[in-house]
């Protein structure tokens, strides 16, 4: 009785359990702000002290976005003033297109990148199907037809090709940023440009808070995406960062999973952990908090003051192609 009563207040308050553990450890990046004018900036719109609940700084000195770290207006202010731009990618294959593309691009056009112009690059084997969206002005969906694999691993997997392709032949053309998502969230809040980076990476809302000795990381030394310990779990829900640094991560991570192919290995997570992998490697330069996917199954979190995109129910059974 008295370990499920801990377990419980552990859920409710993770800090108690995390203050044993890595994720809360002190850090400062205020000697990282002063070695760049760009991250003057940054100094100046970023509060890391603002949340003394949650770890706002890694231990290479790179931000973790919270809710009460930044000003919105002067993140949309800078990068209007940069001419920043961003592409949005996103997959709907299969039954996934029915079921969740419209709330999603709804939802994006009222939560996602307000203040810049957005293209959207939706990849689906109907492109007839993609249904029709009021998009604000500045903002543009891109149909884009793709194979549809006999199996949802293999979607998830080729997705990386597919990007980095897109990115070559069009979205470097016309957007300074891309950011990656999968199509069965809902935006729900603010997702302004205080996410915008070189490397951006996202903590998995069901991993944040555990010690990484449960990060379920590929243990198997025969994948390329093998790691004995990491820095975070990142969820590859979302992803994202400058249109080179993008091009340069889906490159690496497709090679990978195409190395593991032809040695008949498969990585435990997919894509998501040659992309958790591929972080170890080459540290993100920004990475946000579980705010901006959040899971509402996992209940009450004391540390998450806002919901920016949820993820949507889920049916992987009627869903997925086997």
């Amino acid at each position: 009785q008295m370990t499920k009563s801990i377990r419980k207040f552990l859920l409710l308050f993770p800090p108690a359990l995390l203050a044993k553990n890595e994720f809360y450890k002190s850090t400062t990046c205020t000697t990282f702000l002063r070695t760049t004018q760009n991250m003057q900036s940054s100094k100046k719109s970023v509060c890391f002290r603002s949340r003394s609940d949650v770890q706002t700084c890694t231990s290479w000195n790179a931000p973790i976005i919270w809710e009460g770290m930044f000003n919105p207006g002067h993140y949309d202010q800078t990068h209007r003033s940069e001419g920043s731009s961003v592409a949005l990618t996103v997959f709907a294959v299969g039954r996934y297109l029915d079921a969740y593309l419209e709330a999603f691009l709804n939802s994006s056009e009222r939560h996602f990148m307000l203040s810049l112009p957005v293209s959207y690059y939706v990849f689906t084997d109907r492109p007839e199907k993609v249904p029709n969206v009021n998009l604000a002005p500045n903002r543009h969906l891109n149909v884009i037809k793709v194979e549809r694999h006999a199996r949802w691993q293999d979607i998830s997997m080729t997705r990386m090709k597919t990007i980095s392709d897109v990115i070559e032949a069009d979205i470097r053309h016309h957007s300074t940023h891309v950011f990656c998502f999968d199509v069965d969230q809902v935006f729900t809040g603010r997702f302004g440009p205080e996410a915008l980076g070189d490397t951006v990476a996202l903590l998995h809302a069901h991993y944040y808070h555990l010690p990484r000795k449960l990060f379920t990381y590929d243990r198997n030394p025969k994948s390329e995406a093998f790691m004995r310990t990491g820095d975070f779990y990142y969820h590859a829900a979302v992803f994202g960062g400058s249109w080179r640094s993008v091009k340069a991560l889906t490159e690496a991570c497709y090679k990978s999973i195409m190395e593991d192919k032809k040695n008949n290995v498969e990585a435990l997570w997919h894509d998501e952990s040659h992309l958790n992998k591929y972080f170890w490697l080459h540290k993100p330069s920004r990475i946000l908090s579980p705010e901006y996917c959040w899971d509402t199954s996992i209940g009450y979190r004391f540390d998450i003051r806002v919901h920016r995109l949820l993820w949507a129910p889920k049916d992987y059974y009627k869903l997925r192609t086997s």
